[in-house]
């Protein structure tokens, strides 16, 4: 089926726009632009070069996709913003392209950024990750799958929020959040986000492991090296816990802080 496409859209003939999209008035494409099948873009909405699309996409009014990086080191080179499929995007959302030519700010499927939300250049988000109101996440960062950002998050550059890990409104932090876990408004850890195991099938016995992981963490006396080797010794193994390892042992910046 044909895409709707209003007259009063201004849109490059270069630009690749799928099947069956919807292209309200005042919409703005530029050149180097793909748009993927059965996507809505709303009145007032900047889509710019650099940006693929793909499908099932709603991107809603004042929302600027693939914007120039806010990065001192960009030179103006051609670089890429990927969004997959099945993407909510509400109003004044701004998400910028990659830096330099080699790198690209992905955004996967089944995320939904709420009103006013920021993700800046390089960063990477997996799928079913939510974005409260005004939420602002840094350059650089890494999301994984199922992180929750409750609205006013402040996200530092180059940090990492693991799978399932929950952030609680006004946040500001500066060092990872390890998966499944509570981060509160102190920048400290909050628990095991139970609720959200829960909605992705981790079941009650797993919970509990996880718990118990995350007490030799955040409530022993020691390293956090030493912890990683207590929890591979007495926690029995499983796909979460094993994901909760590698996610302690690749940090670079450190992890939030213990209660």
């Amino acid at each position: 089926m044909a895409s709707e496409i209003s007259p009063r859209a201004e849109i490059s003939p270069k630009a690749k726009i799928g099947e069956n999209c919807k292209i309200f008035p005042f919409v703005y494409i530029e050149d180097d632009v793909v748009i993927g099948d059965n996507c809505i873009i709303f009145p007032f909405v900047s889509i710019l070069s650099g940006t693929r699309m793909g499908k099932n996409n709603k991107v809603h009014q004042g929302s600027v996709i693939g914007a120039l990086p806010q990065d001192f080191d960009f030179r103006g080179e051609k670089s890429e913003c990927i969004i997959g499929d099945n993407n909510i995007i509400r109003e004044n959302v701004v998400i910028n392209r990659a830096t330099h030519t080699s790198g690209q700010t992905v955004i996967g499927n089944d995320n939904v950024l709420m009103e006013g939300a920021h993700i800046s250049h390089d960063t990477k988000v997996g799928n079913r990750c939510v974005f409260g109101y005004g939420t602002k996440i840094a350059g650089d960062c890494e999301i994984q799958d199922g992180a929750i950002f409750s609205s006013s998050v402040i996200e530092n550059a180059k940090t990492r929020v693991g799978t399932g890990a929950m952030v609680q409104a006004g946040t500001t932090f500066s060092k990872d959040i390890p998966p499944y876990i509570i981060a509160t408004r102190k920048n400290t850890y909050g628990g095991v986000n139970v609720t959200m195991g829960r909605v992705y099938g981790v079941d009650e016995k797993t919970l509990k492991h996880l718990a118990n992981a995350y007490r030799l963490v955040f409530h022993g006396n020691t390293s956090l090296f030493d912890a990683i080797n207590q929890i591979a010794e007495q926690v029995p193994d499983g796909p979460e816990l094993r994901n909760v390892l590698n996610f302690l042992r690749t940090t670079k910046l450190g992890i939030i802080a213990k209660m």
